[in-house]
């Protein structure tokens, strides 16, 4: 861009001379050298971020003005970061700060008191997780009792300092179990480790739990000589190398979950299927694993390849939704729907989806409502599975509401076990 500059000048030395951009200390100031360093590698660009050579001198404001930088020039040289977060607050439910980390020192610590009276005056129908005030940009999440927040003056990416948000949460569940505001207070060590680790100048590191307890543990003993983990510096950070095994052996699980709006008259409005995948991998190495689904889209492309042979009606199903584990290459089951992957080491979810489809309810309810007296009222409650006689379902539990003030409820049933649930405002059957 200095050459570009250069060039420029040049060509109007035949012509009248370009007027300069009046700059009362370009006369008295020294010229500036830039030295572009070489391509750092990919490994160590979190340690290279700490030094900033070129980049903090072409976006420091006293550089552009003492050394007379053009403003154009400044603008192209400073491209926005994707994603960096200022500082991380960890705060209680009156705003109050419990532990906090200044990553980049570019905004004022106190600027967690316009997020405190922003939470509390704002409505319960109100509230915004990403705001902007006075060029501050506010990101926060909510868990339990605790407020969990970003701040950022840079143009960065919402989403992204979002999902590193929650991904902190659930490294605080992990080496927490409870995530509130006691198990932050009483972890202050382990909570300070975490967030220095997970993020380093405002940019995302590690936030595998499994990857982390391998050198940040709750013992008060530390290793004399530090080394960082292969999986740090490896492309699979969600699994250690020289993982060992007696057996290999791999478990996949299917759970569902169906989802039924019905009309007072019984008619079915809508009906969907929210279902994950889980996982319990305890395999030896890298191992790679590929998994097939009966998606139509699937099918569809195999159909129009072989001419219509790859169809199965009544066999596909579309899914909508689909959220997958880190470790799935996206690439490859965009190409052609195979879900590939290396898995990490102990029970995971492999991915989750949605299928909108028209399902018959497994077990079918029929209420009847009959009031004798403005005192006491009658229901009549009915069960009727729909699934095949070779299937069983187990636990199956019907919640009956009745009024909050309802006093003494006597009931009777055919079949099952019935009580009464206070807390619950319901008849539990």
């Amino acid at each position: 861009k200095l050459l570009r500059a250069a060039t420029e000048s040049s060509r109007h030395k035949g012509g009248s001379p370009r007027q300069p951009p009046p700059n009362p200390t370009a006369a008295t100031s020294p010229p500036c050298r830039v030295t572009v360093p070489p391509r750092p590698n990919r490994r160590l660009v979190a340690n290279r971020l700490r030094s900033r050579p070129l980049c903090c001198a072409l976006r420091s404001s006293h550089c552009s003005r003492a050394q007379g930088f053009p403003q154009a020039c400044l603008e192209q040289a400073a491209p926005a970061a994707k994603m960096t977060a200022s500082a991380v607050f960890i705060l209680d439910m009156k705003g109050k700060v419990i532990i906090s980390r200044n990553y980049r020192g570019d905004v004022p610590m106190n600027c967690v008191e316009r997020f405190s009276g922003h939470v509390l005056e704002a409505e319960a129908n109100d509230e915004r997780p990403v705001w902007l005030e006075h060029g501050t940009t506010y990101i926060y999440i909510k868990y339990n009792n605790l407020y969990i927040m970003a701040v950022t003056q840079r143009n960065s990416n919402a989403a992204m300092i979002l999902l590193f948000l929650y991904r902190l949460v659930e490294v605080f569940k992990d080496y927490f179990k409870e995530l509130e505001e006691e198990s932050i207070r009483d972890n202050f060590v382990i909570t300070y480790e975490l967030m220095d680790e997970m993020m380093d100048f405002g940019y995302p590191q590690v936030s595998e739990p499994k990857i982390l307890r391998e050198y940040i543990t709750q013992e008060a003993h530390k290793l004399e000589v530090v080394k960082p983990p292969m999986a740090v510096t490896n492309a699979v950070s969600w699994r250690s190398e020289g993982i060992k095994h007696r057996k290999n052996e791999i478990f996949l699980d299917v759970v569902e979950r169906l989802n039924l709006l019905v009309a007072a008259n019984g008619t079915l409005l809508r009906s969907e299927i929210l279902g994950s995948l889980k996982m319990r991998s305890y395999l030896s190495g890298m191992p790679e694993l590929k998994l097939g689904l009966n998606d139509k889209l699937l099918f569809e492309a195999t159909g129009r390849r072989t001419g219509g042979r790859g169809l199965s009606k009544g066999k596909a199903v579309e899914m909508e939704d689909i959220k997958f584990h880190q470790c799935v290459r996206l690439a490859r089951f965009e190409n052609d729907r195979t879900i590939s992957f290396i898995p990490p080491d102990g029970e995971f979810e492999l991915m989750s989806y949605r299928l909108n489809t028209q399902v018959k309810p497994l077990i079918w309810i029929e209420a009847v409502v009959e009031p004798h007296s403005h005192s006491r009222i009658e229901y009549m409650i009915k069960a009727k599975s729909q699934f095949k006689q070779r299937s069983t379902a187990n636990n199956v539990e019907i919640v009956v509401p009745v009024p909050a003030d309802a006093d003494t409820p006597s009931f009777k049933t055919s079949i099952g076990t019935v009580k009464y649930a206070p807390e619950r405002d319901a008849i539990v059957w």
